[in-house]
């Protein structure tokens, strides 16, 4: 062990004990583990019952999408707050490569460029793509709340038609056509039904997404020969692009005309090549964005909705208050309202987003969970599954209830335990880490979101589920407020 490691272990006086956990047969090994992870167990109870098992919070296992996708699915698995930040830390990790963890679907998905979210920011490229796409969002900050307000009042109006008419309205199809149509509004200045694409944009990129993430996801089958074939058919061979590759086409092609600004800024002032700066961006609209949407908003409802009316009528009393106050919904306003806050924060943390998180070491290191210390060796695959860090009962009162007054007050120390944007919520995004390029942007709207449900409604019942790798919500109910305030 290094001088550095023995030092650390001194001043955190943990012992240092073996990484416990077996990954097995090179094959089987991965195999048996991939099917109680989507069958057999579940996905949280895979975890728990290795917590339990190895008596640790850190240890070695496998995870998806294993033999034949992936050459080597063996990891070093984080599920406590204190191990999980070193994903963070890009002086020990490397994160090339890894956003879909232990593979990388093809590059004819991206137009045969390692786009930005593959790159470690060791790599020259990642600099100057970050920064590009970090500029983009700076330069519309001033459409951030109008263009989305517009999108939710579409929204809203398709939902209370829907539940007149059926009596119940699928918010995700409805969520998913407005989170496209904002993202291509915000980057293009063009509604989508407006260009070639019309009204089939999300149907593109779900389609896209599909084809890359199927190894990762489940229909969420029982243990049966049906499961077995799902197994078979999504975690053998990775999907062959030209299957997609008309309707990658499209998007690219669309984003190339009517995001020619966007891609003027990024030849003139970042120097990218026109073509490569393109995919950049079809990626950042379409995975990043979009994507995130699909599961962000349709969690972020299911969560609101079912903390139930008590919740919702302070929300309504202190965003309502706060509104007629500040004549709108103002950046001014939105940092008034401390619940309406600590609820998006609460949802970030008990649901957050996109729960995984990798890193290969790049060095020998020590790293520590709350009570014992493990050796990481150069090379090892890491993985965080992120809602058991940030569900930690050592550091969260209550960690699996949603408490939607959590980050209010001296709740806001907390905050620096809410890691869903790849990174602390306490810390900023820069061209030189992997945080989330949107990540102040994901906590705006969805504070817009919750802000602009109680401007109109009272309360919502939904039913909830999950499909493939977002949750699923169906409103049954909305009550509109009887005046405006």
């Amino acid at each position: 062990m290094s001088s550095s490691s023995s030092s650390l272990l001194s001043t955190l006086q943990l012992p240092l004990k073996p990484l416990p956990g077996d990954c097995g047969h090179r094959f089987f090994g991965p195999l048996r583990d991939r099917l109680a992870y989507f069958y057999n167990e579940g996905r949280d109870k895979f975890f728990e019952n290795r917590i339990q098992k190895h008596k640790s919070t850190i240890f070695k296992t496998n995870m998806p999408p294993g033999p034949l996708i992936a050459s080597c699915p063996h990891v070093v698995c984080l599920l406590d707050a204190v191990s999980f930040p070193v994903l963070f830390d890009t002086s020990k990790v490397e994160k090339r490569d890894v956003l879909d963890g232990t593979f990388l679907p093809s590059l004819a998905y991206t137009g045969g460029h390692r786009v930005c979210a593959y790159l470690d920011p060791s790599e020259p490229k990642h600099t100057s793509l970050k920064s590009f796409i970090l500029s983009t969002l700076s330069a519309r900050h001033h459409k951030f709340i109008p263009l989305f307000q517009t999108g939710l009042s579409e929204l809203f109006n398709e939902l209370e038609a829907q539940i007149s008419s059926k009596k119940e309205a699928y918010f995700n199809t409805l969520s998913d056509t407005m989170s496209f149509n904002y993202v291509f509004r915000l980057f293009c200045d063009k509604s989508p039904s407006e260009t070639r694409i019309g009204f089939k944009g999300p149907k593109l990129v779900d389609k896209w997404l599909l084809f890359q993430l199927a190894p990762l996801g489940s229909l969420g089958l029982l243990p049966n020969l049906l499961c077995y074939f799902e197994d078979i058919l999504l975690r053998t061979f990775t999907f062959p692009f030209f299957l997609v590759k008309s309707d990658y086409r499209k998007l690219y092609d669309v984003f190339y005309e009517f995001g020619s600004s966007v891609l003027d800024e990024a030849e003139s002032k970042f120097g990218i090549e026109r073509d490569e700066a393109c995919h950049n961006l079809v990626f950042l609209a379409g995975f990043n964005a979009y994507g995130g949407m699909k599961v962000l908003f349709p969690g972020l409802v299911k969560w609101v909705a079912l903390a139930g009316q008590k919740l919702h009528k302070k929300l309504a009393d202190e965003i309502r208050t706060i509104v007629e106050v500040e004549g709108g919904v103002t950046l001014s306003a939105l940092n008034k309202m401390v619940l309406t806050k600590s609820v998006v924060y609460e949802y970030l943390r008990i649901d957050p987003p996109v729960p995984f998180q990798y890193g290969k070491a790049k060095v020998d290191f020590v790293i520590q969970s709350h009570d014992a210390a493990f050796e990481i060796k150069k090379g090892e695959m890491i993985f965080g599954y992120q809602p058991f860090a940030t569900k930690d009962p050592k550091v969260f009162e209550n960690p699996e209830e949603f408490v939607a007054d959590r980050f209010v007050g001296e709740g806001e120390k907390l905050l620096k335990y809410v890691y869903w944007s790849n990174g602390r919520e306490t810390e900023e995004t820069r061209a030189g880490n992997k945080h989330c390029a949107g990540k102040d942007l994901v906590v705006l709207l969805c504070r817009v979101m919750v802000v602009e449900l109680f401007l109109r409604y009272e309360t919502f019942e939904v039913e909830s589920g999950t499909f493939m790798f977002a949750p699923s919500v169906t409103f049954k109910s909305l009550t509109k407020v009887s005046s405006s305030p």
